[in-house]
C-alpha cells in the first residue's frame, strides 16, 4: 500500500496577517488623506459655479470674494490660508488662482504635505 500525501493549500497564519497589516496601513492613510481631497473639490465645484455664472461675475472683485467665502462657509469648506486663492480682474478677464499646500500628520513624526494648484478664468460681462 502506498501512503498519500496531502498537500495543504492556502495561506499561511503569517501571511495572512502580512496582508492584514498591510491593507490596515493602506486604509489608514487614505482615511487621513480622504477629507483633504474632498474639501478641495468643494473648492473647485465653488470656483467653477462661480466662474461660469455671469450675474456673479457683473460683481466687483471684493464683493466676489465675499460671495466665495460665503459658499465656502455653507460648505464648512476653510482655506488654509488668505493667499491662498486669488483673484484680479486684468482686461474684461477674471483670473481664479487657487494655490496651496496642506501639511496631514501620518504617524508619530511623519507628515505627508498635499498641494493643490489650480486656475480658473471667466470672461467678465
Amino acid at each position: 500500500m502506498k501512503s498519500t500525501r496531502k498537500q495543504q493549500m492556502g495561506a499561511s497564519f503569517f501571511s495572512v496577517m502580512i496582508i492584514l497589516i498591510v491593507a490596515g496601513f493602506l486604509f489608514s492613510i487614505a482615511f487621513k488623506l480622504y477629507p483633504s481631497y474632498l474639501d478641495f473639490n468643494t473648492i473647485d465645484s465653488v470656483l467653477t459655479q462661480v466662474s461660469t455664472d455671469r450675474d456673479e461675475l457683473k460683481k466687483s472683485v471684493t464683493s466676489i470674494k465675499l460671495d466665495l467665502s460665503k459658499k465656502f462657509r455653507i460648505n464648512q469648506v476653510k482655506l488654509p490660508h488668505k493667499d491662498a486663492l486669488v483673484i484680479r480682474k486684468d482686461k474684461g478677464v477674471i483670473y481664479f488662482t487657487l494655490d496651496y499646500e496642506i501639511r496631514v500628520p501620518m504617524f508619530y513624526n511623519v507628515d505627508a504635505m498635499v498641494k493643490f494648484e489650480k486656475q480658473y478664468e471667466a470672461i467678465a460681462p
